[in-house]
């Protein structure tokens, strides 16, 4: 999640920090895509909604931008969508009713738009269809949701917080040091407010979640009662119970059908700690392991797919991550890292639209709220979600710095890669090990092609590269992303 920090490093990444640092591609070199070695079928592309959401969800252009892939006008120009199918939606905790002469204790840092209401407002009574509950609260990142579900989103429900009630301090974004916040007469609170939230989504706004994860970060220290947004230090052995209450509340409201993820912890290393230190009955209740991609090119992301994918026959997505180099060459870079060794079946954009322009896709003003300049990183992500779609199968390329997916009944690969360093190469794609592979007329390859630099493409079509036999050689500038398609494969 967007904090004014430094990203995790790669101290502590060990063996992998280190392969990952020699993965980028400096000069010419041959890739060679295995059709034997796949990694699953791509769920897709998402974002967290929140507090974008919270200041655009009336806005249809920013639904189209980010969850069609149809052409958009924005500011003068047509920008292609996105074509995002995931959107995570942020259950608020923040409320500013009385009870019972008790009021939430807002963080004095934190600002108004990354305030989000929450619905259970009064512990005193928990039947959804009593006043305690408000279901008009939240309206602005509530009307994004259903933009985006009308454009055939999937959808995930998650909390920064608990309601504010259910903190020790009624504070919202965290305990004064740092330490867990959730009172312990609340743990199951929580998870009722969040199983009610979906049973209600369900029944009036047409939302299907299909999976509830209850937590966000929660091993951090960094959610404390001085924070400039939501946030709640919750312990692994919290967690477990909570979880274990999630789980029967959804099932008591006839939600058997939606699944629990967890536990979006900041970065692999600290994700995997926490997995591996539930017991058995915790993690099988778990369907899915979200983690944040935070830790930049450090990380042991091939540890923790060993762990959750090879051995725990879980689902695992990179849920949110984010970085502040605004021409998308960092989010490449470790998009392709995540694509090689953790092989996530979906990966999340923490906020599309942010007021700082490193880490937005498109920025906003903080001050007054209005939207404006596109970033670099918003064509380079262009580069990915456009082409890499839901149902492909990704493959293996074998390096750091290219990925693979495959379209089998159209019989098309799609092949992303990335040149981070600062001299122009010839990247060849060895497609030897498919069976055929004819390419369109002639032996056209179709490219898209971002050089981040500036002057140049910003995710600008070519059709000047033609395969070669069974391989295709295509020029790279300095700090470029380039998508190919191949059509007529067949493996």
């Amino acid at each position: 999640m967007i904090r004014r920090r430094t990203l995790l490093t790669a101290t502590g990444g060990t063996v992998l920090g280190s392969a990952l640092a020699t993965g980028t591609a400096h000069a010419d070199a041959t890739v060679a895509v295995d059709p034997s070695a796949a990694f699953g079928t791509w769920e897709g592309w998402g974002t967290s909604l929140a507090w974008w959401a919270n200041v655009f969800g009336g806005r249809e252009d920013f639904a189209d931008l980010f969850f069609t892939t149809g052409p958009v006008p924005y500011g003068g120009r047509t920008l292609p969508g996105l074509g995002l199918s995931i959107a995570r939606y942020n259950l608020g905790a923040c409320s500013w009713n009385s009870v019972g002469g008790e009021t939430m204790v807002p963080s004095p840092n934190i600002p108004g738009f990354k305030q989000i209401e929450g619905y259970w407002q009064d512990w005193r009574d928990e039947d959804p269809a009593s006043s305690a509950w408000k279901w008009t609260a939240d309206a602005t990142q509530r009307a994004m949701l259903l933009k985006a579900v009308r454009r055939g989103a999937t959808t995930e429900l998650f909390a920064n917080s608990p309601m504010w009630w259910m903190c020790a301090n009624h504070n919202p974004s965290g305990a004064a040091g740092g330490g867990d916040n959730l009172q312990s007469w609340n743990h199951r609170q929580h998870a009722s407010h969040l199983a009610a939230v979906a049973l209600y989504a369900r029944n009036n706004w047409g939302v299907d979640f299909a999976t509830v994860d209850p937590f966000n970060e929660p091993s951090s220290a960094w959610w404390t009662a001085a924070g400039t947004q939501e946030g709640c230090h919750i312990d692994a052995s919290v967690q477990q119970s909570v979880l274990a209450h999630l789980r029967t509340e959804l099932d008591r409201r006839g939600l058997a059908g939606v699944r629990i993820s967890a536990s979006d912890e900041t970065g692999y290393d600290l994700a995997r700690t926490t997995w591996n230190s539930f017991g058995s009955s915790t993690r099988a209740l778990v369907s899915q392991v979200n983690v944040h991609g935070y830790q930049g090119s450090g990380g042991r992301r091939d540890l923790l797919y060993t762990d959750v994918v090879t051995n725990g026959r879980k689902i695992l997505w990179n849920s949110e991550t984010g970085d502040s180099d605004g021409t998308g060459m960092t989010m490449a870079g470790n998009l392709l890292y995540d694509f090689r060794w953790l092989h996530p079946t979906a990966w999340c954009y923490w906020q599309v639209m942010d007021p700082s322009p490193g880490w937005a896709m498109i920025a906003y003003d903080p001050g007054t709220l209005q939207p404006g300049a596109i970033q670099p990183k918003y064509y380079v992500m262009a580069q990915f979600s456009r082409h890499i779609r839901p149902g492909m199968t990704v493959l293996d390329t074998g390096v750091s710095y290219a990925v693979a997916a495959l379209d089998r009944p159209a019989r098309r690969l799609v092949i992303v890669a990335a040149n981070t360093s600062a001299s122009s190469q010839t990247l060849t794609f060895d497609l030897s090990r498919f069976s055929s592979v004819t390419g369109g007329a002639g032996g056209l390859v179709p490219r898209w092609n971002t050089v981040t630099t500036g002057g140049g493409d910003l995710y600008t079509a070519h059709s000047d590269i033609r395969l070669t036999g069974t391989s295709v050689s295509v020029p790279f500038a300095a700090k470029s992303v380039q998508t190919l398609q191949l059509d007529g494969v067949t493996v």
